[in-house]
């Protein structure tokens, strides 16, 4: 095989990748203790919104979320995860308030953010995060 054949058959099958990877979404994702993990290996960089119904500080950032998740589609996915239907996560990172924003960086924590911060503030926050 010649080398431009070899070319030509490394950027078909880059092609087919690109088009079967799924686009990052642009809504904060629904997030258990079960799909946790994959959530963490699939998304380079991710926000998760610790949050409970109960939280009225929670309700209050939740229009935030909502609008960072459209404004940052496609670099950074935002997530939300109910503590109290989903302890086993809420354990394992020590969630002992919310809202806590969990911000993971290539599957690693990358730090947190603590509170119902404005808008501005949280974008400030997370950006330094996943500097």
């Amino acid at each position: 095989m010649d080398e431009l054949e070899e070319i030509r058959k490394r950027k078909l099958k880059e092609l087919e990748e690109s088009l079967n990877k799924s686009p990052l979404p642009d809504v904060p994702i629904e997030l258990t203790d079960q799909d946790m993990d994959k959530a963490l290996s699939d998304y380079p960089k991710l926000v998760i919104d610790c949050w409970a119904v109960w939280c009225g500080p929670c309700r209050m950032v939740a229009p935030t979320i909502e609008a960072l998740a459209k404004e940052k589609a496609g670099d950074i996915v935002f997530g939300k995860l109910d503590i109290d239907n989903n302890p086993q996560t809420a354990m394992k990172y020590a969630i002992t308030a919310v809202p806590t924003m969990l911000v993971f960086k290539d599957g690693q924590p990358a730090g947190r953010v603590l509170g119902a911060l404005p808008k501005q503030q949280l974008e400030i926050k997370i950006a330094e995060l996943l500097k």
